[in-house]
């Protein structure tokens, strides 16, 4: 029996910027439609209003009601804002905001219904998509509220296709409020949950993990901070107590430089410019931001929403197309080791050949 192709839910984001552009474009080849079935939360207008400003090739798609619906071999659309909406390219507008968020809002719930797999979200503004529905700080922070439960934490995790994965300790702060925000917990949870996602998710049985210090020279022997001695260190030791392997702290500023990375399997920074600054310059269009801890696989390409060049056809679709990849190897990462881990001691009685 043929195996039924995972649906990618996808929302469009913010639709005045270059969503459906990349979209549109990671679909024009089509062996991606070989590995799964698309499911596009948005509007079938915009995506033809863009389609033809932007000299696209038509795309086989049909319209539905619901991701359970969804056909192989075509995009499918869900509307989820009206007719009367239109982009206007480049600029941030409440009604952008409001379609970034009812995008947002039907997928997670179709998510929770299983009418789609996983989840890959086009950028959005964060700051028109502010409102009564939606107080936070970004993606990572909503999904976490909307997805997790009482022991879920979600992690974020910027990777690559070419072994580069980068996650963050603090995500989307103030610099002035990162060292209050940290603590030998955080920080340990923090590795705990890289190191179960770098196993889950990405496959990989005996992760090496290194950590970056939070100042300069890793602190000087508290010459420029304490953080270092008082909580990052403390926190590497409690987690090596429960056998993982996990390094540091180093300097931040020459570990990219000398190619420390290629050594580990996972970085884990600090603070997102910590982290990001170097994982973009290295991995260029090739990242994507990848939502560890959380029961339901999302990732999202690693750029933002280029108001800048919105309806210029210039925008590179690589990072979506690689967010699709992604996603798709992560749930059947996933998917592989919950069978293996899956009642182990009753496997292991029942394949014995019986005594008697």
């Amino acid at each position: 029996m043929e195996e039924t192709k995972i649906k990618v839910g996808i929302t469009h984001g913010d639709i005045n910027g270059v969503g459906y552009e990349v979209i549109l474009k990671a679909f024009e080849d089509s062996q991606i439609f070989d590995l799964c079935t698309p499911v596009v939360y948005g509007s079938l207008k915009l995506a033809s209003h863009y389609r033809k400003l932007l000299n696209l090739a038509s795309l086989p798609y049909q319209r539905v009601d619901s991701g359970a619906q969804a056909k192989e071999g075509m995009l499918n659309f869900i509307n989820v804002i009206g007719e009367e909406v239109s982009a206007e390219h480049g600029k941030p507008t409440e009604v952008a905001g409001a379609a970034a968020l009812a995008a947002l809002e039907r997928a997670t719930e179709e998510l929770k219904s299983g009418a789609i797999d996983c989840l890959v979200t086009a950028p959005i503004n964060k700051s028109n998509i502010q409102g009564p529905d939606f107080r936070f700080a970004g993606h990572t922070e909503y999904l976490q509220d909307r997805l997790g439960g009482d022991n879920d934490r979600a992690l974020m995790i910027m990777a690559d296709n070419r072994g580069l994965r980068v996650a963050l300790v603090t995500t989307h702060l103030p610099l002035k409020d990162v060292a209050s925000a940290l603590t030998v917990e955080s920080i340990a949870t923090k590795i705990q949950d890289f190191h179960t996602s770098l196993m889950r998710d990405f496959g990989i049985h005996a992760p090496r993990i290194a950590v970056l210090s939070l100042n300069p020279h890793n602190g000087d022997d508290g010459l420029l901070g304490d953080e270092e001695k008082d909580m990052i260190v403390p926190a590497i030791e409690e987690m090596r107590k429960n056998r993982i392997q996990v390094y540091g702290p180093y300097p931040a500023d020459g570990f990219f430089g000398a190619n420390h990375q290629s050594k580990f399997d996972g970085v884990l920074a600090m603070y997102h410019d910590q982290g990001l600054t170097p994982f973009k310059a290295l991995s260029g269009s090739e990242g994507v931001n990848f939502t560890a801890g959380l029961p339901y696989v999302r990732t999202s390409p690693d750029h933002g929403t280029a108001f800048d060049i919105a309806g210029k056809g210039e925008a590179d679709a690589q990072s979506m197309r690689s967010a699709i990849y992604m996603a798709i190897d992560a749930l059947r990462s996933r998917r592989n080791h919950s069978e293996a881990f899956a009642n182990p001691l009753r496997k292991l009685y029942q394949d014995r050949p019986s005594r008697d």
